[in-house]
């Protein structure tokens, strides 16, 4: 190959890498489009730690080693947290709380649906009330936990164990299936 030829091929690459740079203008639904097709989350945050406020007032606390952000999902957008996840909830002022922990959890943001699984425990730290589950779903638009799974809810008072539990957010005033335990009740 002689000096001619070794400029001209060098010439052809070099206009061939500027029209291939140039050629890229996807735009940002083209490239949203492109990972929703292959699945891929349009976001992926590492070792989060996220505080919600309301008017000044801090309401919640999230915290996850891993949040991947599926929202370029038409029909169903959802986050996930594969590596589990540490939620925080103030009420009254910071006078009551309640803390979320589960393994790995899904959220829906259309529904507003939250599914916990994988050693899942919610904490009344106002009551000292715990429940233990494997799974466990919130309706985050109604502040309401339901599952099917075996359960135990531990307060001061009571020890009691089931399959299929529904109760509000901080565990007050809850619907036990198929009971087992001692439960404490009061005659008024």
């Amino acid at each position: 190959m002689n000096f001619s030829s070794k400029k001209t091929c060098k010439n052809i690459v070099a206009v061939s890498l500027v029209a291939m740079f140039f050629s890229c203008t996807n735009n940002s639904n083209e490239v949203r489009e492109f990972l929703s097709a292959k699945n891929l989350p349009v976001g992926v945050a590492k070792n989060i730690a996220h505080i919600y406020r309301d008017s000044g007032r801090t309401t919640s606390k999230l915290f996850s080693p891993l949040l991947k952000d599926y929202s370029n999902r038409v029909s169903h957008p959802y986050n996930e947290f594969p590596e589990g996840l540490k939620l925080i909830t103030f009420e009254n002022n910071g006078k009551d709380s309640t803390t979320i922990l589960a393994d790995y959890s899904i959220s829906y943001s259309k529904t507003m649906i939250t599914e916990l699984k994988g050693n899942v425990v919610i904490m009344n730290h106002t009551d000292q009330s715990k429940l233990y589950t494997d799974q466990l779903f919130w309706d985050q638009n109604t502040d309401y936990f339901f599952s099917e799974k075996k359960f135990r809810l531990i307060s001061p008072d009571n020890d009691i164990k089931g399959v299929g539990f529904e109760s509000k957010k901080d565990l007050t005033k809850f619907l036990a299936k198929k009971l087992s335990g001692e439960l404490i009740t009061k005659e008024e």
